[in-house]
């Protein structure tokens, strides 16, 4: 299972460089997105991300259920390139879900992941480079998440940290 692990903070350039590595592929690709539009700035950036896409990708907005998503994915012909943006969102979803929930999902994802047949590109942000959070759910985010990437770190063939733009390889070539 070929799979790219993309990480940076806010505004690092980790989508538009996720963007361009599934373009490269030549493969079709489906684009995976974990953001709800839950106020107009967000709203905006959704918007700003679906101009920047090729009009012949695949869309998918999945906010929770990624695992069962893959699964779907990996029975379609041709097999698609999946580019799932981002973890941080996706993370976020799962903690106002509920504790059953974000363990299940979790859980799913990762399983799916690993027996996933085609190329998977993940953007996620990476939050332990950053403060403390003050409140104890801005703690559990952060925990959750770096733990997240530290098991997609694990699974993926390449992680890649991008910072200002510019692309260290942490993994692979």
């Amino acid at each position: 299972m070929p799979c790219s692990l993309i990480l940076g903070g806010i505004r690092s350039g980790k989508s538009a460089l996720a963007e361009k590595r599934v373009t490269e592929s030549g493969e079709p690709v489906v684009y995976v997105a974990t953001a709800t539009a839950g106020d107009g700035e967000m709203s905006d950036r959704i918007r700003r991300h679906r101009l920047r896409r090729p009009a012949g990708w695949g869309l998918v907005e999945e906010p929770l259920h990624l695992g069962a998503l893959l699964n779907r994915q990996a029975r379609l012909s041709p097999l698609p390139c999946v580019l799932i943006d981002c973890m941080s969102l996706w993370v976020s979803n799962l903690l106002h879900a509920g504790e059953a929930t974000f363990v299940r999902e979790r859980d799913s994802f990762l399983a799916a992941l690993g027996q996933y047949p085609g190329n998977v590109v993940v953007v996620s942000n990476e939050v332990g480079l950053g403060i403390i959070g003050m409140d104890p759910l801005t703690r559990r985010f952060a925990d959750e998440l770096g733990w997240l990437n530290q098991s997609l770190a694990e699974k993926c063939d390449t992680v890649l940290l991008s910072v200002a733009g510019l692309t260290q390889t942490l993994k692979g070539a």
